[in-house]
């Protein structure tokens, strides 16, 4: 579960995000939808520490042998072995291969290497035999395979939250099908909580079980989205602008 409280952040005058209350179930997936500029980055930054807000909290809670542990992200590292985020290509390092990659999230997660390629293998059909054994550097790779490299390195540590910011930019039409895949399956196997961007409404619908719509920074609509009932708000609400 997240809860935001009394968050904001403003860049000049331009209110970026502006959320007096929010909570995120555990093991929802949230789509984030808007146009641009209307708070969904600057918002999956916040939640990952990577950009302070004017004011306000970002609390989560996360299970661990010990019980139920609650964390105000700001305050302490300790969330982020719970946490599976792909942004942009900054969250990756490009000097290395993909193999590399994931042999040094392995490391720094204390995850043996052989439990790291047992992982892996789930995410074969969607690296398509364009990622594993090319001798690529990541770098050197497309702009939709860096964006498989980004999407499985958010799974690998098998985190109970996980933040995806337009995962389906950059992937043809059937990586973008097995990513949909992915995603439901993972949530239905660990009730791990999925929050997702993007400007796909059909993609965004067909996997959300709860919408939310942002405009200028704040949340207009909270839909549940049973039956996939949300994409003809969503429809109504754009062709309207």
């Amino acid at each position: 579960m997240i809860k935001i409280e009394n968050i904001s952040k403003r860049f000049g005058e331009k209110v970026a995000c502006n959320i007096p209350e929010f909570t995120i179930n555990k093991g929802e997936i949230l789509g984030l939808v808007g146009n641009n500029g209307a708070g969904k980055t600057t918002l999956f930054r916040m939640i990952l520490d990577l950009l302070q807000p004017d004011q306000g909290t970002i609390t989560a809670k996360y299970s661990t042998e010990e019980g139920d542990l609650t964390i105000e992200h700001a305050q302490s590292e300790e969330w982020k072995k719970y946490t599976g985020a792909h942004i942009d290509d900054g969250f990756l390092i490009d000097f290395l291969t993909p193999e590399e990659y994931f042999a040094f999230l392995g490391k720094i997660s204390n995850i043996p290497q052989e439990e790291i390629d047992e992982r892996l293998k789930k995410f074969e059909q969607f690296a398509n035999n364009e990622i594993f054994g090319q001798n690529k550097l990541i770098r050197n790779l497309s702009a939709g395979n860096r964006q498989k490299v980004g999407i499985i390195a958010a799974f690998i540590n098998n985190p109970q939250l996980i933040i995806l910011d337009e995962p389906f930019n950059f992937l043809d039409p059937t990586s973008q099908n097995v990513l949909k895949r992915l995603i439901t399956e993972y949530n239905q196997a660990t009730n791990a909580t999925i929050i997702i961007s993007s400007h796909n409404l059909t993609h965004t619908t067909e996997i959300s079980t709860r919408i939310v719509l942002l405009e200028n920074g704040l949340i207009i609509r909270d839909i549940t989205n049973n039956d996939n009932n949300a994409a003809n708000e969503l429809e109504s609400y754009f062709d309207a602008l």
